[in-house]
């Protein structure tokens, strides 16, 4: 049975040059977090406030712990102060809070529009549509305690991997417009989230330059 410490270093040998890793800890102890870490990883996501609000002060305080999961306006306050960034904005009232509950506590929070590009109805974000629409209409301009650094998105849970790859091309598609758009000229907006255990290689080859994976680094989670 391979370690954390292997698993960590295989996944970083098959990435590609400029492709950042987000150790999905999410269920996982706080022990295996140790490991991770000991194996050089910094980068951190979880997806549950109370449980990322928990370990952070047990963990060295050179992790970047990264919220990845459906975040509720009224935990906006929790969590803010503890991330370095949020990949999971989902609506034009999720970024004003965090812009709000940043600017309150004197902080700038990274973050990352969340897309829905995938089939199932439950995943969250916002339409390719809707994040266009909310840029052009300004309402980026007039937030100054977020710093929007890129797009997230995932894919179908599919065993089709066209339909996986035209989701993650859209994504790229959506991240390339800002780019040449309002966010024009802005070094910080790079990121492309997008891939995880099961599909970071095609999300890799469509642009992604940022993979979360969990299960193929911690095994299976510990509920």
């Amino acid at each position: 049975m391979s370690s954390v410490v292997d698993n960590i270093r295989q996944i970083r040998e098959s990435l590609l040059p400029g492709v950042e890793l987000v150790a999905v800890s999410k269920f996982h102890p706080v022990e295996v977090l140790r490991e991770a870490y000991g194996a050089g990883q910094r980068v951190f996501g979880e997806s549950r406030v109370q449980e990322l609000v928990r370990k952070e002060p047990l963990l060295p305080s050179d992790i970047e712990w990264h919220f990845i999961g459906h975040l509720q306006t009224n935990k906006v306050r929790l969590v803010v102060p503890s991330v370095s960034m949020i990949q999971s904005i989902d609506s034009e009232r999720l970024l004003r809070l965090v812009d709000k509950e940043s600017a309150r506590i004197g902080k700038v929070t990274d973050v990352l529009l969340q897309l829905h590009v995938a089939l199932e109805a439950t995943k969250f974000g916002f339409s390719c549509e809707e994040c266009e629409r909310m840029v052009d209409a300004g309402v980026i301009e007039t937030l100054h305690n977020v710093r929007i650094c890129g797009v997230m998105g995932m894919a179908t849970n599919t065993d089709n991997d066209e339909e996986i790859r035209k989701e993650f091309r859209e994504i790229r598609r959506v991240f390339e417009r800002l780019a040449a758009g309002c966010m024009d000229g802005k070094d910080y907006f790079r990121t492309v989230s997008m891939g995880m255990s099961d599909d970071y290689r095609i999300a890799m080859e469509e642009g992604s330059t940022m993979v979360r994976i969990g299960s193929s680094i911690f095994g299976a989670r510990e509920y």
